[in-house]
C-alpha cells in the first residue's frame, strides 16, 4: 500500500500520524493528496498553538521540536505557491511580457519541486529520542586564537541549543586572561541531543589566513569536542540536608522577577545555582534544584570518564578555512 493511501485511510489529525523511519517508495508522499494536505494543515495549526505557549510540558516541547522543521518547509512552499498563482493571474492579461512571465513561473515550479522533495524526505525521517549529554570543549594549545575559537564554538552550540529548544547547564568555564575560553563543560538536555551531539565529537580545526607587510600568515586553531551521552537510568539524588535554600534580592530587571529569586547551595561541593525566571518562589526553587541536579550529574560523569576516552581512536576532524 502506498504512503498516500495509508494517509487516506487514517483520520487526518496531525497527532494521529507518526512517520517513524525512512522507507522507500516509487511514489513517495504525494503532497497534493487531499489527506496529506489536511494532515499538513492540522500540523501547522498545532505548531501555531504550541509556539504561542510561554510554558510547555515535556511532551509539548518534544512535539514542537518534531514538527517545527516541517512547518518551516511548508511556509516556503506556500510562498512559492502564492508567487506562482500571482504570476499566472498576471499572465492571463496577455501582455508583451508573456514569455518572461512563463520563464519566471517555470523557475518557481522548479523550486517547488525541490521543496516537495525536501518535504517528502523530512516526513519520512526517523524521530529523535529525548536525552542528555555532557559536552566539553578544550583548547589544544594556549594560543589566544585557539581560546577565541573555543569561545566561538561555545556560542555556536549555545545558539544551536536555543534553536532546538534544548536546555544548557554550564558546569565549569575556564576563561583566558588574554581573551577567549580555555575550557568549558556543559550539560545539554532535550529531544535529539543523543543523536545530534554525538556526531560533533572530534577535533574541530579552523584555518585563518592573514595578509600583512611581511607576507601571508596562516593560523591553525584546534579544539577538542568531547561528548558523553547520559545513560537513561543515571540520576542524581540530592539529600535535603546537603542543600541550603535562600531567598535573595536583586535590582529590578524587566525580564526577571527579583522578588521571587532563589539561591540553592550544595554544601558538599560548594555548587551554587540561582533562579529568578518566574513570579513563583516555588517554581524558581524547582528550576534551580533541577539545574543543580544536572550540574552535579555532569561533574560525576566528567570525573568518571576522561574526555579523551570517550572519543573513538579514529578521531573525526572538522576543518574550516577562513
Amino acid at each position: 500500500m502506498s504512503v498516500s493511501r495509508i494517509f487516506s485511510s487514517m483520520l487526518t489529525n496531525g497527532k494521529n500520524i507518526r512517520l517513524l523511519r525512512k522507507c522507500s517508495s516509487h511514489n513517495g508522499v504525494n503532497i497534493a493528496d487531499t489527506a496529506v494536505q489536511s494532515f499538513l494543515k492540522n500540523m501547522t495549526a498545532e505548531h501555531d498553538i504550541l509556539s504561542s505557549k510561554t510554558e510547555r510540558t515535556p511532551e509539548e516541547a518534544k512535539r514542537l521540536f518534531e514538527i517545527k522543521p516541517i512547518v518551516k518547509i511548508l511556509e516556503r512552499r506556500n510562498n512559492l505557491s502564492e508567487n506562482i498563482e500571482m504570476l499566472k493571474n498576471y499572465e492571463d492579461q496577455r501582455d508583451d511580457n508573456e514569455n518572461k512571465i512563463e520563464g519566471e513561473i517555470q523557475g518557481y515550479m522548479n523550486r517547488m519541486t525541490a521543496v516537495d522533495r525536501e518535504l517528502q524526505t523530512i516526513l519520512l525521517e526517523p524521530q529523535y529520542t529525548e536525552g542528555s549529554a555532557l559536552l566539553e570543549l578544550s583548547a589544544s594549545t594556549d594560543k589566544q586564537e585557539t581560546m577565541v575559537f573555543v569561545e566561538e564554538l561555545f556560542e555556536m552550540y549555545r545558539r544551536y541549543a536555543e534553536y532546538k529548544d534544548w536546555e544548557i547547564f554550564v558546569i565549569s568555564q575556564q576563561e583566558s586572561e588574554a581573551g577567549g575560553i580555555e575550557k568549558v563543560s556543559m550539560f545539554v538536555e532535550g529531544v535529539g541531543v543523543p543523536e545530534l551531539l554525538t556526531t560533533e565529537a572530534g577535533l574541530h580545526r579552523v584555518i585563518k589566513t592573514f595578509e600583512n607587510e611581511s607576507g601571508r600568515n596562516v593560523h591553525t586553531s584546534t579544539v577538542l569536542v568531547a561528548v558523553m551521552v547520559k545513560p537513561s537510568d543515571k540520576e542524581v539524588n540530592i539529600a535535603a540536608e546537603d542543600i541550603c535554600v535562600e531567598n535573595v534580592s536583586y535590582e529590578p530587571d524587566d525580564n526577571l522577577y527579583p522578588e521571587a529569586a532563589v539561591r540553592i547551595t550544595h554544601t558538599p561541593t560548594g555548587t551554587v545555582v540561582e533562579c529568578q525566571d518566574t513570579q513563583s518562589y516555588k517554581e524558581n526553587a524547582d528550576i534551580a534544584l533541577k539545574k543543580m541536579g544536572m550540574i552535579l550529574l555532569g561533574k560525576q560523569l566528567k570525573a568518571q570518564v576522561c574526555p579523551f576516552n570517550h572519543i573513538p581512536v579514529q578521531l573525526t576532524f572538522f576543518t574550516a578555512e577562513i
